[in-house]
């Protein structure tokens, strides 16, 4: 049985209305209320919550535990559930105390009824004679015999009972009922009314929200208006009613009337009703029960949200500070504090770490970089500067001729040094910005010869090119930037033509590695001698052969190349070739070997 179901058939028309309408007008009070209480909720959690890490897991731990038990406090079924438990055992009870009180009805035989349409029709000199049936018979309830009957049923229920008669009219009320010996008593007010504490105006606030507003007010009307009760009409009437009402104190009534029958002739009816405060007391405990399971759920939630925050919150300020000290300590090196921890955190300082090793690595190879330039420029610009400040004392012809050579030699350098180093320092932006795309390293190779053929230095110097596409013919595909690996691939056979002697070749190989694809150039020179193999692709390094003019090299064509292949994830090496079988032992010839990741979606 719900709980709607007994409260709406008997509350009156009127309660109903004004119900309603207080229930629109705090529909509207709630519809202009929420957006503001939303946007107070952002902005204090926007300057609050969002401060501290370990005050956020704090808050919405709790808040969801808060979100729980206000569900629980406010949508739970247990009142109504309590409610209707209530209203069924006062049905029971209610219809085995009306039982009793009509069988202690006693029927009053000395009265006869007159009808006066038997008297029309009886005929002259007709005996009017008694009925023997029970319908001349009345059965008033009687209180004093009613009395200590009620009051032995009453008694263990602690809920108030009332007998009315088939006029509304009240016969007994359990409240006046008392037994022999019974000591009455009274509490008299306070002399000065105590101020209600913190808690309890807490309390009291609470139990205001919690209460229910769509409820009938309990008035008492008086021994002579029964029918005033819709209850009571309804069980008059011949049928149980219930109806829930609210004190002026917010507490909870539940009144159950039933009808008293004898012989199928309802002679009353009995009203019985819980005392205010009697389920109110019930969920209150319940409330508090609830009340002291969160205090430890919340006890327990801050405990964790502590705990979490301290495995959380603690690192990320140790790494914060560190950064920090990194920032401000220019003149000495800040190491980021590691923390031996499989998780995020752990792989966060484990980034840190490895950013501000690579940080570090780039400041140390600006400062080299800088320093290589700065000492590279020195040169041609000492040169220069000893022979435009000779230039004047040159006393023939030929000496001022030979000093304008060797101006002309130095500048011709420092525009190859300059545009070498503007390329070089623009590179990991150039790479960083362009996006790769795929490209077939066979046909770029093959671009770059045919162009080094007809355009390239060393002309009498030939270029053999083998593409080995593998099988299946397919096409030798890898991510990159064509410009850039292309500069690679032309730079290396360049630097294989100036070493390979008059008449040589340089041979080019492409092909396929398992995942990678590898370029190989091999030229006849005189190789790399075994302590210069590391060197060769360090900045400004440069080792001639003999008779190539001083100075028409930067020394960054290797440093440059090995650069760009790993941007693109690969490597470049150099080695001595001994392929000779006459000689193993001796070196024909240099070989520079380019791998790079295959695409092995294409």
């Amino acid at each position: 049985m719900s709980e709607s179901s007994h409260w709406q058939e008997a509350m009156p028309m009127r309660g109903s209305q004004e119900a309603d309408r207080e229930s629109g007008g705090r529909i509207q009070t709630m519809r202009r209320l929420v957006p503001v209480v939303i946007r107070r909720v952002k902005r204090s959690a926007a300057t609050s919550i969002g401060t501290s890490l370990s005050r956020r897991i704090l808050v919405l731990n709790l808040a969801a535990l808060v979100a729980l038990v206000s569900g629980i406090l406010y949508l739970n079924q247990f009142r109504a559930g309590l409610i209707d438990a209530r209203v069924e055992s006062l049905l029971t009870q209610g219809e085995i105390m009306a039982g009793a009180i009509a069988a202690s009805a006693s029927a009053v035989s000395n009265t006869i009824t007159i009808d006066p349409e038997r008297l029309l029709q009886m005929q002259a000199g007709g005996e009017m004679t008694a009925p023997t049936d029970t319908e001349s018979l009345d059965f008033p309830i009687n209180p004093e015999r009613v009395a200590p009957l009620l009051r032995r049923l009453i008694t263990p229920t602690k809920t108030r009972a009332r007998i009315y008669d088939r006029d509304g009219i009240l016969i007994l009320d359990s409240r006046f009922l008392y037994s022999r010996g019974q000591v009455l008593r009274f509490n008299l007010p306070p002399a000065k009314p105590q101020p209600p504490s913190l808690l309890e105006r807490a309390i009291n606030a609470v139990t205001f929200r919690l209460r229910r507003f769509d409820l009938p007010v309990y008035r008492e009307l008086g021994g002579a208006n029964g029918r005033g009760y819709p209850e009571v009409e309804q069980a008059l009437n011949g049928a149980p009613g219930t109806v829930v009402r609210v004190t002026d104190a917010g507490e909870m009534i539940v009144s159950v009337a039933v009808p008293v029958q004898r012989f199928g002739v309802v002679v009353g009816s009995l009203l019985l009703s819980t005392e205010g405060g009697d389920i109110d007391a019930i969920v209150t405990a319940e409330r508090w029960g609830i009340f002291r399971v969160f205090l430890v759920a919340a006890a327990v939630t801050t405990t964790l949200s502590f705990l979490l925050a301290g495995t959380i919150a603690r690192p990320l300020r140790r790494l914060a500070a560190a950064a920090d000290r990194i920032r401000r300590g220019v003149k000495q090196r800040e190491e980021i504090p590691s923390f031996d921890r499989e998780d995020e955190i752990g792989d966060l300082a484990r980034a840190f770490r490895d950013m501000t090793n690579a940080l570090y690595s780039r400041m140390d190879a600006t400062e080299s970089f800088a320093a290589d330039v700065a000492h590279e420029l020195k040169n041609p610009l000492t040169s220069l500067r000893s022979a435009v400040e000779t230039l004047p004392l040159a006393k023939s012809d030929n000496s001022r001729e030979r000093l304008l050579e060797i101006i002309q030699h130095d500048v011709r350098r420092l525009d190859r040094l300059i545009t070498d180093i503007s390329d070089a320092s623009r590179l990991d932006a150039e790479l960083a910005r362009e996006d790769v795309a795929p490209l077939d390293v066979g046909r770029l190779v093959e671009g770059v010869v045919s162009l080094a053929r007809e355009t390239g230095r060393h002309q009498e110097i030939g270029i053999d090119l083998k593409v080995d596409h593998g099988e299946g013919d397919k096409p030798l595909m890898v991510l990159g930037h064509d410009s850039r690996l292309g500069q690679v691939f032309n730079n290396l056979i360049d630097n294989a033509r100036s070493f390979s002697p008059e008449g040589g070749r340089v041979e080019v190989t492409v092909r396929r590695d398992g995942a990678v694809i590898e370029v190989v150039v091999d030229d006849h020179g005189p190789g790399i001698r075994a302590e210069k193999l590391e060197r060769v692709f360090e900045r400004f390094y440069t080792d001639r052969p003999e008779g190539e003019g001083f100075g028409n090299n930067s020394g960054l064509g290797l440093s440059i190349s090995k650069q760009i292949v790993e941007a693109h994830r690969g490597t470049i090496t150099a080695i001595n070739r001994t392929d000779d079988p006459a000689d193993p032992g001796r070196v024909t010839g240099a070989r520079f070997v380019v791998t790079l990741p295959a695409d092995l979606a294409a």
